[in-house]
């Protein structure tokens, strides 16, 4: 199959979301949309039905007086009702506002407040709580929508409330959907995402409804999925990485079933059994450390079967990538290896996984190779918040592990001053909500979108990012360090590991802190005698430390000299979300972790 590379559809796009959402009920009516879990069950939903019931909740919204561009907030985990909402906010032709449910209720104040939101649907009485105790600094807040709950009656109304507002406010005004549809101009405020970043106070990402329409026909027009695909759907909503797979399922017209609990992710995905799904690299992480730490419990000729059969099995991917014939003896070893380690490997998955998509943060390529040498392609591409989520891809046809994919067709890339990767297309953002000086400092003079990593362009437009500009450090010996690719390598080696992080700006010598999975070492202390202690007595332990410091032994020999990790201290305590140590898009927040550390940190260096 061909790569499609041509750009005719940008010319001839959906005018707005709210107008790709009809065409696609009127395409599909009886075909499956959405599936969802009802208790132990799967309820599953036709393009028909999700079109009536969002119909009924933007008519709510209308007769709630919401009007064109105004913010409607979502403070939710992802689930259908999350969409559902999203749809209808996108119908009344006003502009998301996306709250992770993890924010606090200072944050969410502050996002939904700098916003100006007028309605905001929450999902529970936890999430409605926040708004309740923050109630005088929301005063554009006329109604809150809770998911699961009672509600109060008048601030704070149910879901089935607004619908029921919605059916006599279309009873009156039959058209309304329909017109206000089509009254919606491209470039109109689609959505407005709070970037949790690494440093500062989020902002206000304004993306139009141009810039999602664009993302979802732009991988249509490659010609990877199609209406007989299934999507699982768990990323969080409120990053832009899960609302351009919501463009793209609108844009291609295939069933997606959606649970945004991480812990049932494996459990899912052989239930679902579906043939695409997007994740974070983290996930992959786990994966992969998972599967490779039940092997070596395993031990003895199981465990010898299985590492031959990932070493055949990456020779073999490496030959057919660089067109090579394989030789028949490996060719057969392949084959025996498929059928008794590789199909395994791939039924944890469903069984059906065409490929995955890996967005968010970088993906190591010794863990692509991995899972590429199972049968299990991972499609790693690259993209912002700033630019909706989609700038370049990997196709299943045309691909390079450790790259990021060429530039989405119809979009530009371009490699700045000092290697700055540098963005230009339909679906970069307006701009920066309330903020014009912050938005200037965003493009260049002539109009690029400046992304902040350093990257570079090969002879076939494919892009390879190197680090967070802003991350790279240089020792006092005058040597640079990017310490991400440095960390990859690592995860990549040790399948115990959770996080992996380096220091040593204008230091002689490079540090790190390490942090360690603790599903994989709650498995790791049942084996060597430590079943039931606690996660920081097994991490801190001799054995622990001992295990850990062969895995760092082994990433030395893999760099340069002044790269190589001199000192190392494992924490007692993973880093999470609500630590304010990760985003909720599972990034490290360098800045915080090295605050909170910086004594242990100091005494790395101590002589």
């Amino acid at each position: 199959m061909p790569v499609n590379h041509d750009t005719s559809f940008v010319d001839h796009l959906d005018p707005n979301v709210a107008v790709q959402f009809l065409d696609r009920v009127k395409a599909s009516q009886d075909a499956e949309a959405y599936r969802f879990p009802r208790g132990e069950a799967w309820e599953s939903v036709t393009w028909k039905q999700a079109g009536e019931r969002v119909s009924q909740l933007a008519a709510g919204l209308l007769s709630l007086g919401i009007e064109s561009e105004q913010r409607v907030g979502i403070a939710s985990n992802t689930r259908y009702e999350w969409i559902l909402a999203d749809l209808a906010i996108m119908c009344a032709g006003a502009a998301t506002t996306t709250v992770y449910p993890s924010t606090n209720g200072e944050d969410t104040a502050y996002i939904l407040g700098d916003a100006e939101c007028r309605v905001v649907f929450a999902e529970d009485d936890t999430q409605v709580a926040k708004l309740t105790a923050h109630k005088n600094e929301l005063p554009h807040v006329m109604k809150v929508v809770v998911f699961d709950g009672a509600g109060d009656g008048d601030w704070v109304i149910t879901l089935d409330a607004l619908a029921e507002l919605g059916d006599a406010y279309l009873a009156e005004h039959p058209d309304v959907i329909e017109q206000t549809a089509k009254s919606i101009a491209p470039d109109q405020l689609a959505t407005l995402i709070y970037t949790s970043g690494t440093t500062g106070r989020p902002k206000g990402v304004r993306l139009q409804h141009r810039s999602w329409v664009y993302e979802g026909a732009a991988i249509k027009a490659q010609n990877i999925l199609h209406e007989d695909d299934l999507q699982f759907l768990w990323l969080p909503m409120a990053h832009s990485f899960g609302k351009v797979l919501l463009s793209t399922q609108l844009a291609c017209g295939f069933a997606t079933a959606i649970d945004g609990r991480v812990e049932k992710i494996v459990e899912n995905l052989g239930i679902v059994k579906p043939t695409f799904m997007g994740a974070a690299p983290r996930i992959f992480e786990k994966a992969h450390g998972r599967i490779v730490t039940m092997q070596q419990s395993e031990g003895g000729a199981k465990e010898k079967l299985f590492l031959k059969a990932f070493e055949v099995g990456i020779k073999v991917q490496r030959l057919q990538r660089e067109g090579k014939p394989v030789p028949f003896g490996l060719k057969v070893q392949h084959g025996l290896f498929d059928k008794l380690v590789f199909s395994k490997v791939r039924d944890r998955f469903g069984g059906r996984v065409r490929f995955f998509i890996s967005g968010s943060a970088a993906l190591n390529q010794e863990i692509a190779e991995w899972f590429n040498a199972a049968g299990i392609l991972i499609l790693e591409g690259y993209g912002m918040t700033e630019n909706a989520a989609g700038a370049t891809v990997n196709h299943p046809d045309d691909y390079k592990i450790g790259s990021v994919g060429p530039a989405l067709p119809g979009a530009q890339i371009r490699i700045g001053e000092g290697d700055e990767v540098q963005i230009k297309g339909p679906h970069v953002m307006e701009g920066y909500h309330n903020l014009p000086e912050e938005t200037a400092k965003a493009f260049t003079e002539d109009g690029w979108l400046r992304t902040g990593d350093k990257g570079s362009i090969d002879a076939d437009g494919f892009l390879t990012i190197t680090g967070r500009i802003k991350d790279l450090f240089k020792t006092s010996g005058g040597k640079y360090i990017a310490p991400s690719s440095i960390e990859s390598k690592f995860k990549a080696i040790c399948p115990y590991t959770s996080q992996f992080m380096v220091f040593g700006s204008e230091r002689n010598y490079v540090v790190a802190l390490v942090t360690l999975d603790p599903d994989a070492m709650a498995g790791w202390a049942e084996e060597n005698g430590m079943s039931g202690a606690s996660y920081s007595d097994i991490v801190t332990s001799e054995a622990a430390k001992k295990m850990v410091a062969g895995y760092v032994e082994e990433l030395n020999s893999r760099l340069n000299r002044w790269e190589t990790i001199k000192k190392w201290e494992i924490l007692d305590h993973d880093l999470t979300i609500e630590s304010g140590e990760l985003t909720p898009s599972m990034k490290v927040k360098r800045n915080v972790v090295e605050d909170n550390n910086q004594e242990r940190i100091a005494a790395l260096y101590a002589s």
